[in-house]
């Protein structure tokens, strides 16, 4: 096995912290994963992880050699472009992360038809609600709604998506259509909220006459996965906060109807996030600008509200 193949190996344990991940990511065995690791500790003469049972860390030696792991595998590719038409025919693994919302119905339709055009490439989509970071859990690109909170990473906006606040029509016949953000907290409505890690509590971005106003809604309903929410409200046990995309068709049909009409939820932010590093990375500009040009017209989704 090549050094520069021990060292990608090295670089994907680091970043997902556990050899088994590492070697599901590279399609290698454990045992392929704990040889590579080996064999360039006792190239460099040096232990580079603590391994226990449970757990794996990087010794001071690991640490420092990331770094210049990292930067090793950099030029490879960088010299690779000069002299492959790598823009073209790009390869390698790209690692890829969204919401579960978004993924499921605005990137992974996309997918298909950017591996037929991209053989070469081999794409891991890692879809959840929660935060991601993209330097330790070694994503090349991060979709996401709203205001991404690491100002050291590179951004790239795809649409001001526009919200709806909705619920079935079992609920309204219960509880009422709140005509406004003020009626939805005074008649003390049932709030289906989505649940982030550090969330102490839920606010809802209204657009009032007077401007936007963040309403503090309650609710006994909680979860961290949006479509979750989405079933509850189909059930008839409250009012919830969507992007368009995400409901139109349940809009459409009759199964969720708009609330609080007179006071809008603000739209929301879709962006791609990515770090300094990938910038020049054709394979993720390539994947980045193929979803794009396909999702933009659906994010934004200002026909997609029945009239």
């Amino acid at each position: 096995m090549s050094y520069l193949d021990n060292i990608r190996t090295f670089v994907r344990v680091y970043d997902l912290g556990s050899m088994s991940a590492a070697g599901r990511d590279l399609r290698i065995s454990p045992a392929v994963t704990s040889s590579r690791i080996s064999q360039l500790e006792e190239h460099l003469s040096v232990r580079l992880f603590q391994r226990t049972t449970r757990s794996l860390t990087p010794t001071e030696q690991g640490k420092a050699f990331y770094k210049g792991a990292c930067e090793i595998l950099e030029a490879v590719d960088n010299a690779e472009a000069q002299v492959v038409n790598i823009t073209e025919n790009p390869r390698g693994s790209l690692h890829v992360a969204a919401p579960l919302g978004v993924g499921r119905r605005l990137i992974a339709p996309a997918v298909p038809g950017f591996m037929a055009a991209y053989p070469d490439v081999q794409l891991r989509l890692r879809l959840t609600d929660r935060k991601v970071d993209l330097t330790s859990e070694g994503l090349d690109l991060a979709f996401f709604l709203g205001q991404p909170e690491d100002s050291t990473l590179r951004i790239r906006k795809i649409a001001d998506v526009p919200r709806v606040l909705c619920a079935a029509p079992s609920y309204i016949a219960a509880r009422g259509n709140p005509a406004d953000g003020a009626a939805l907290i005074a008649d003390n409505h049932e709030c289906l909220n989505l649940r982030f890690p550090g969330s102490t509590e839920f606010q809802w971005p209204l657009i009032t006459p007077e401007g936007t106003k963040r309403f503090a809604v309650t609710g006994r309903y909680e979860s961290d996965d949006g479509d979750v929410l989405t079933d509850w409200a189909l059930a008839g046990e409250g009012i919830v906060l969507k992007p368009v995309f995400a409901v139109a068709d349940h809009l459409a049909a009759g199964r969720l109807v708009v609330v609080a009409a007179a006071t809008p939820p603000e739209p929301v932010q879709m962006a791609c996030l990515f770090t300094h590093r990938k910038r020049q990375d054709p394979k993720a500009r390539l994947f980045m600008d193929y979803v794009i040009e396909r999702i933009s017209d659906a994010v934004r989704g200002l026909d997609q509200l029945p009239r």
